[in-house]
């Protein structure tokens, strides 16, 4: 925030210097015409014109004295100073004198939400007066910001008002904005008014980033589809990228249907699609988890899904572990990951039997080992996982041993800790260095022991 203001301060010194607007603002940036009007406040050449004669030597000064008298020609950078200026007089009259510059009305969308209630009703006016479908669509990113301030809801309501009142092509640049607020606000307006097909919904959920926009997309879509539209509306829903699509996608297959289709689901990489796969199947009367079993039954299968590993686990019991524990040797890391996490979830776990993948060439595989292990963290030996702390090992590995070895507690902490300190891996350097500070002051500093006292002089050593 700072360093907006120190910009927007920079770009008011230079407006004061005589330089055009359009040469020290990015207009299309909201957030460099909050960062002037923060500046022009902030900067010490901003004094009431009746104090400061100095400044009213200026042509900026003279320009600005002239707003509160009602004369004298304005530029458009000095109409800005004088919208932005800490005298709520200035910026009253200032209003009033800008008509016929299109280019200040992101200023005047600010004054909207001042402070001083002349200066806010004013500029509420001047707003409602030069707001048309063009220039809606071009002020949403700086208004959809300023809604977010107290009094700012004002500009939104107009804002949505103006957009509604125009056509639909208007408003459609906003759908593919890169500010993720005014999406929102774009899609918000279009399911209100209707502007777009179930198609065209169901293809915005799935190919939208934004949550939010997902969600209110692909549940209106869903919501209006019909039965000609239905094949065209799950083909995109199905086919995202983004779990919430798909899963809005999946449930629907009960209503639409057609719970055959989910069943190609129960094995998704995503849980929330696999849960929704589960109860779409479950409400027609098939029980997922002899289907889970058998797609598990063979160890070996390549194309064997890692959602079918995880799947069995989420809706079986501890007897299930039976065909997760082979899984384990499966040539698919993402196979080995999900089989890990399996017995996880089962909360079955053998200490001996799942160490070895802490040394796996998958990082997916060896993370997933790390956190089914930290519980058990010690019943590991702690000079086989300093082993693995070696500057040689790969750095996931280095990474799980740190973290197992930290589950130790007590020195075996400190000692892996300590390791570390001088090591070339600045996220492992960093993370020791604070594991150390840490056992300084609260941890095993306080006991009376010699490797620890070794361990604490050669830690204050390298830490200086």
């Amino acid at each position: 925030m700072q360093e907006e203001i120190r910009r927007g301060a920079a770009a008011a010194r230079e407006l004061v210097a005589g330089a055009a607007l359009r040469d020290v603002l990015d207009t299309g940036d909201p957030a460099a015409w909050l960062a002037l009007d923060e500046g022009v406040r902030a900067d010490e050449w901003s004094f009431p014109p009746y104090v400061v004669p100095a400044w009213e030597e200026t042509g900026a000064g003279r320009s600005l004295t002239a707003v509160l008298r009602g004369d004298g020609p304005l530029t458009e950078a000095q109409l800005a100073l004088a919208l932005c200026h800490r005298d709520g007089r200035i910026r009253h009259k200032a209003l009033g004198r800008v008509a016929g510059h299109p280019a200040l009305l992101p200023l005047v969308a600010v004054r909207c939400a001042d402070w001083v209630e002349q200066v806010r009703e004013r500029a509420r006016k001047r707003l409602a007066e030069a707001l048309d479908g063009e220039t809606a669509a071009a002020l949403a990113p700086l208004v959809r910001r300023l809604a977010d301030r107290h009094r700012g809801d004002f500009a939104l309501g107009l804002l949505g008002g103006v957009l509604r009142r125009a056509s639909a092509e208007r408003a459609t640049p906003l759908l593919a904005s890169a500010d993720r607020p005014v999406r929102r606000f774009a899609y918000g307006l279009a399911v209100e008014e209707g502007w777009l097909s179930a198609v065209e919904l169901a293809r915005a959920a799935a190919g939208d980033d934004d949550a939010v926009v997902q969600t209110l997309c692909a549940e209106t879509a869903l919501a209006a589809v019909r039965d000609e539209d239905a094949d065209e509306v799950l083909r995109a829903l199905l086919g995202a990228r983004s779990p919430r699509a798909r899963s809005a996608g999946v449930t629907a297959l009960r209503r639409l249907r057609r719970p055959e289709r989910a069943v190609g689901f129960l094995a998704d990489r995503s849980a929330l699609v696999r849960a929704c796969a589960r109860y779409v199947v479950r409400q027609y009367g098939t029980d997922p988890l002899p289907w889970y079993r058998d797609r598990c039954a063979d160890p070996g299968d390549p194309a064997l899904p890692p959602g079918a590993a995880i799947g069995l686990a989420e809706c079986g019991t501890r007897a299930d572990a039976g065909l997760l524990w082979p899984l384990l040797d499966h040539p698919a890391p993402a196979v080995r990951a999900r089989a890990v996490a399996g017995l996880r979830t089962l909360d079955v776990t053998d200490v001996p039997r799942m160490r070895r993948l802490l040394d796996d060439p998958a990082p997916g595989v060896v993370g997933e080992a790390t956190r089914a292990l930290l519980p058990s963290a010690g019943l590991l030996p702690a000079a086989w996982l300093a082993e693995r702390l070696a500057a040689g090992r790969p750095r996931w590995v280095r990474v799980s041993a740190l973290r197992l070895l930290d589950a130790h507690g007590g020195v075996v902490r400190l000692r892996a800790a300590v390791a570390l300190l001088g090591d070339g891996d600045e996220r492992l350097r960093t993370r020791a260095g604070l594991t150390v500070r840490r056992e300084l002051r609260w941890g095993v500093a306080s006991r009376a022991d010699a490797e620890v006292t070794e361990l604490l002089a050669q830690a204050r050593s390298r830490l200086g």
